[in-house]
């Protein structure tokens, strides 16, 4: 069975992401949060790594090159204790950078 996996900033959403039965870490330290990720990444029951909207800021490079290349886990982001802190159109905006079409 595939587990899920979160890395927080904050004690809310690991509180939250708990009492759902998905175990995780609290970083802050970019650091920190690369080397929770490698963790992550060496334990093949882990199939979702969930991510905080602030952890993915800090490590985005790192975090789209495992996309680019790896099948699994799947990285997903979520927002925070606070709300989405993207733009509301950022996938169609994201889809206008990446492929130059205006939807």
């Amino acid at each position: 069975m595939m587990k899920s996996f979160l890395i927080s900033d904050n004690r809310d959403t690991y509180v939250a992401m708990r009492l759902a039965g998905i175990n995780g870490v609290i970083v802050h330290e970019r650091e920190e949060i690369l080397e929770a990720m490698k963790q992550a990444l060496d334990d093949s029951s882990i199939g979702i790594l969930i991510l905080t909207e602030l952890i993915l800021e800090k490590v985005e490079k790192e975090v789209m090159a495992l996309k680019l290349h790896r099948k699994y886990p799947l990285i997903v982001e979520i927002p925070d204790r606070h709300g989405q802190r993207r733009d509301a159109n950022y996938i169609t905006k994201h889809i206008n950078e990446s492929v130059g079409i205006k939807i």
